[in-house]
């Protein structure tokens, strides 16, 4: 539908502008009458040119489907009709790309399509979690409920998330700046003493002959380390799109010391808050374990999800494949185990994830103040090192002419 810029003045002749959408101009006319504006000027708006360019259009934000996912709740909450409540939240929504989708979604369930069904229609934005969620509320009866549910668990997982990038950001940015710096020194810094070192004519201590030759690889080598590192990062992506690949390498993730029991512990956290907010909305325990294993981030953790499934498929309980997969802490199957005993799983999957939220947080205390001394004494000993190799043959020299 085609967008209308105008111009007017409303019922106390306070000037306005503003954007409509209308099917035509004399539509738009006649919703400006409607809302008691005199307009002065109405013309289509120009069409964008990359409109329809996926590159050029801004992306939608786990933000702004949390936003949506709330807002929504509320007004389905207060009685608002479904079709309004879409229209109402698309029409002012600022990013155009979320816009255009939750209007199509509008139309869809307008034409009769379960909200569900129209959700799916953009995996991209709503994942198979949201909108298995969003069909057990629309079957049950409470899409209200199951929609405060998801933008809480939304909400936490995306919590869950920075923590871990903000442990990862800081040792990261050290390590650029560290080699960065290290190779200024090695490229434009070494070069200029060698040359005073030439003039000299003794020969140079062991310490500085080794970063001279450090100085010239780097220097002469220089484009082959950029295509070699390029090659590394695309060999590694090429490995991690293969199944056993990407296996292998979330196996050794999960194995590394420090950084791996970080990581477990946030796949614990996620698989125990996911399955536990679709089991309290009605979503069948094996339907929602297929789901917790696509969303799982991690190949281990996936399979052990799947092989757990297919399990209970079979009647055994829960516990006892998690069990055996080895990925999961003993403490976790217990609770689970007690949880399936009392008929009490999802609230007791709602603890376990709080638990593990706790850990995580401690967890990435650990981390971070465990990098920030080492990084210090890497920093502090790469430069150190550099310098003092440079100023030995200066001491030397300062020992000839004494």
């Amino acid at each position: 539908m085609p967008h209308f810029i105008w111009k007017g003045k409303n019922s106390y002749g306070e000037r306005r502008k503003g954007i409509i959408e209308a099917p035509n101009i004399e539509a738009a006319h006649a919703h400006l009458k409607k809302i008691r504006i005199t307009p002065s000027k109405v013309k289509e708006k120009p069409k964008d040119i990359f409109e329809n360019i996926e590159l050029f259009q801004p992306k939608v934000t786990g933000k702004d489907v949390v936003i949506f996912t709330r807002q929504l709740s509320t007004m389905i909450d207060a009685g608002l009709p479904l079709v309004q409540g879409l229209e109402i939240l698309g029409n002012q929504q600022e990013n155009p790309t979320f816009k255009k989708i939750i209007l199509q979604v509008r139309a869809d369930v307008e034409t009769g399509t379960t909200f569900a069904d129209a959700l799916k229609k953009h995996p991209k934005v709503f994942d198979s979690l949201f909108c298995n969620m969003v069909e057990a509320g629309e079957i049950g009866g409470i899409l209200d409920t199951i929609l405060a549910r998801l933008s809480i668990f939304m909400e936490k997982s995306m919590t869950l998330k920075k923590k871990v990038k903000g442990a990862m950001t800081y040792p990261i940015i050290c390590l650029c700046i560290s080699i960065v710096i290290l190779g200024i020194i090695l490229i434009f810094v070494v070069p200029v003493f060698e040359k005073m070192f030439q003039d000299f004519g003794a020969a140079l201590p062991v310490p500085t002959q080794i970063v001279v030759t450090m100085s010239n690889i780097v220097k002469n080598n220089f484009l082959y380390f950029i295509i070699l590192m390029a090659f590394l990062v695309f060999a590694f992506k090429k490995i991690y799109a293969t199944e056993k690949g990407e296996k292998k390498i979330d196996a050794l993730i999960l194995q590394a010391p420090v950084f791996g029991d970080l990581v477990r512990k946030v796949a614990v956290a996620k698989f125990a808050r996911t399955l536990g907010t679709m089991l309290k909305s009605g979503v069948p325990i094996l339907e929602s374990l297929q789901v917790v294993a696509r969303t799982a981030g991690n190949k281990v953790v996936e399979t052990a999800v799947f092989r757990t499934a297919d399990a209970i498929s079979e009647g055994r309980p829960i516990a006892e494949p998690l069990e055996e997969t080895g990925v999961f802490p003993g403490m976790v199957i217990q609770m689970i185990n007690v949880g399936e005993a009392v008929g009490a799983l999802d609230a007791m999957l709602e603890k376990i994830a709080d638990f593990y939220d706790e850990e995580v947080d401690q967890a990435v205390e650990n981390l971070t103040a465990m990098i920030e001394p080492f990084m210090m004494v890497f920093l502090g000993g790469m430069i150190g090192g550099l310098v003092v190799a440079m100023y030995l043959p200066i001491f030397k020299m300062g020992e000839v002419v004494g």
